[in-house]
């Protein structure tokens, strides 16, 4: 797999003209994919779907050329440089590899597998191919959470010792709310921590720069069945996480998709001997640093943002930037990375695995009641 650790494409600039995507994906995730390709001067040249007639809808709803009912007959198109895979879970790993094996580049919604042995598969695969890999950890992609990152590597905060937050939503709150991502075979064994934890756990491994070696978690549901049959529910509505790091920090975090009120709250905070800084993902534009003598907010148009931070701004401070504006930048590095560059901090298949180890480590404990040590995730 490409190697995109260093300096490059700005989400300010275009994708090179070579950008050539297909989109295998009809819902959420695929509509908010074709807009980052175009948006970042790339080409959707084909869409497939769950049917035919999705596939068609979605084609004529976004003026795009062709649709396929075979995604592997788009993938095998000579005219796709990047297949991007926004599908249920369970078919990630599949399409993945079809895409690696036709030598296309692959931006691969996460979960990138719904087990960890299969995830590794795939991070070997691509690395083999030496093609650019991506798995869309988007909350990187704020300014501010850039400018965070900057700060804890620069010392700013001094040592970290704690780190605490969690990512907090509604959306699956009453029993008569259903959806794909419930049903195992599907979404996986793990559901609110595999969609949601693993985004908030990217996060604070982004930041700190420092990894997770050992959880011990809870897990419980609010409702035992779903949907108007009253299916049986296997997976959990929310986690109760606890960790250490390798660098010797501790922390805990609260995941949940059935907190009401709560949207799309993803909170970090870090404190280290220096300083502390908290990062809310509903309230982006701005990042609170404290101190023991004195508190401040971070604004993105502050004339001390460090440079990472700074390529992400893409818009004047009272133009909000939000999470279309992270895919877009995203989707920016990821073709910056096609033509040979190097952006940092772009998330690639490695960092899908990591969140596949890590979610069967948080299941193991709350099953065992136990901490449980991570795993190497070399692939």
């Amino acid at each position: 797999m490409k190697q995109v650790t260093g300096l490059g494409g700005s989400p300010g600039h275009s994708a090179p003209s070579a950008y050539r995507a297909a989109v295998i994906g009809t819902g959420f995730m695929g509509r908010v994919h074709t807009h980052a390709v175009r948006a970042s001067g790339g080409e959707v040249v084909g869409v497939s779907g769950s049917s035919p007639a999705r596939a068609e809808e979605f084609r004529a709803a976004h003026g795009l050329a062709s649709a396929h009912a075979d995604p592997l007959e788009l993938i095998h198109r000579p005219d796709v440089d990047v297949v991007h895979v926004c599908t249920p879970n369970h078919l990630h790993a599949p399409l993945s590899l079809a895409a690696l094996a036709a030598g296309k580049h692959v931006v691969c919604e996460k979960p990138l597998a719904t087990d960890a042995e299969t995830a590794r598969g795939l991070t070997r695969a691509a690395h083999e191919a030496d093609r650019v890999a991506v798995v869309p950890f988007v909350y990187r992609f704020h300014p501010m959470a850039r400018e965070a990152r900057a700060r804890v590597a620069s010392g700013a905060v001094g040592r970290i010792g704690l780190a605490h937050g969690g990512y907090l939503q509604d959306w699956l709150l009453h029993p008569e709310e259903d959806n794909w991502r419930v049903d195992p075979k599907i979404g996986g064994p793990t559901r609110a921590f595999g969609d949601i934890g693993s985004h908030w756990c990217d996060m604070l491994e982004f930041v700190t720069g420092d990894r997770i070696n050992a959880v011990s978690a809870q897990t419980s549901r609010f409702n035992e069945h779903r949907g108007e049959a009253g299916r049986a529910v296997t997976t959990e509505d929310l986690v109760a996480l606890q960790f250490s790091t390798e660098g010797g920090a501790v922390g805990t975090a609260v995941i949940s998709q059935v907190s009401p009120g709560r949207k799309n709250q993803l909170v970090l905070e870090v404190s280290g001997t220096e300083g502390s800084l908290r990062f809310d993902q509903e309230r982006p534009e701005t990042l609170w640093a404290g101190g023991r003598d004195h508190t401040t907010i971070i604004s993105r148009d502050d004339p001390g943002l460090g440079p990472d931070a700074a390529r992400m701004v893409t818009l004047p401070v009272g133009h909000p930037q939000g999470y279309q504006d992270c895919f877009n930048a995203l989707v920016a590095d990821t073709g910056a990375a096609v033509a040979g560059g190097e952006p940092e901090g772009l998330p690639v298949f490695a960092d899908g695995l990591r969140a596949a180890v890590l979610a069967e480590a948080v299941l193991e404990s709350a099953r065992e009641r136990r901490w449980v040590d991570l795993p190497r995730t070399d692939p």
